[in-house]
């Protein structure tokens, strides 16, 4: 198999496995508190990195090894904020209509590159990234979302997932494992603080195996999509991404009775659509 149609294979799966994720949060969150299920996932998770966490000479060597350690703690710090806004919008709208959000991230970045990257965005791409706000609007507007708290997180956490894009691009050169290292740790100490404030108790055995798969699984999807990125070119698996969407409108059905309505699929079509038109006018993906 080559590497571009490995990595297809892989990013795929990731995406399947993110879903898997934000549809278990989303089941979890209705009978626990958020903080609850970010510290058990990060638990988790870090249980199953223990591998590449005591390669390496554990977790001080790689602190103090650790390159732009002001920018590694803002990216952390984001990625923590990113978890709990999407927990929480997910608990007040649907499945695919808050995954939709997230996939208009990189729109927001090439709208915001020509200040914070310097980096020079053309006309056709300006329209491509007109239609994304556009499709954003329109998930908004019509079902009265706008003022609500569904929306705000969404916004917010679309906002803080565009910051830890805008700076992966500066910390390449740290590893792809320290930086998930970095996420669960921070991930986890801020449900450590917070948890008790709204602590359940555990109903049942299942319930506690659901909240540590969530961490097994949102661990493999980053491995998955990290690995990915690695094996092929980022125009040919970058755009796979989007599949996110119809997982999310599956699992969103299957689990919870969501059927997303006209202005949800027409949104997010424009969404997608602005995206891979962005992707294709990208330098970096050729």
């Amino acid at each position: 198999m080559s590497g571009n149609r490995a990595g297809a294979v892989l990013m795929l799966l990731g995406m399947a496995a993110f879903a898997m994720n934000d549809a278990l949060g989303k089941w979890l969150v209705a009978d626990y508190g958020v903080a609850q299920v970010v510290l058990l996932r990060s638990l988790a998770a870090g249980v199953m990195m223990a591998p590449f966490l005591l390669r390496g000479g554990g977790t001080m060597a790689r602190l103090r090894a650790m390159p732009r350690p002001g920018l590694q703690a803002l990216r952390a710090a984001c990625a923590t904020a990113e978890v709990f806004l999407f927990y929480l919008a997910v608990s007040h709208m649907p499945l695919a209509e808050v995954m939709a959000f997230w996939m208009a991230a990189p729109i927001y970045i090439l709208a915001l590159s020509p200040l914070l990257l310097r980096e020079r965005v053309g006309a056709a791409t300006w329209a491509a990234v007109a239609a994304g706000f556009a499709g954003v609007l329109i998930l908004l507007a019509p079902s009265g979302h706008v003022a609500t708290p569904g929306a705000v997180f969404a916004l917010m956490g679309t906002a803080a997932f565009a910051v830890i894009m805008v700076l992966g691009r500066s910390l390449r050169q740290t590893p792809d494992r320290d930086l998930v290292l970095f996420q669960i740790g921070a991930a986890g100490l801020a449900g450590l603080v917070l948890a008790p404030l709204d602590w359940q108790p555990v109903a049942s055995a299942g319930d506690l195996g659901l909240l540590f798969l969530l961490g097994v699984v949102a661990t493999a999807a980053h491995l998955l999509v990290t690995r990915s990125l690695k094996l092929a070119e980022a125009s040919v698996v970058a755009p796979l991404q989007y599949s996110l969407l119809l997982w999310g409108a599956l699992f969103g059905f299957l689990l919870f009775g969501d059927v997303p309505d006209r202005n949800t699929l027409g949104g997010a079509a424009l969404i997608v659509g602005s995206g891979l038109i962005v992707l294709r006018r990208t330098p970096a993906n050729g």
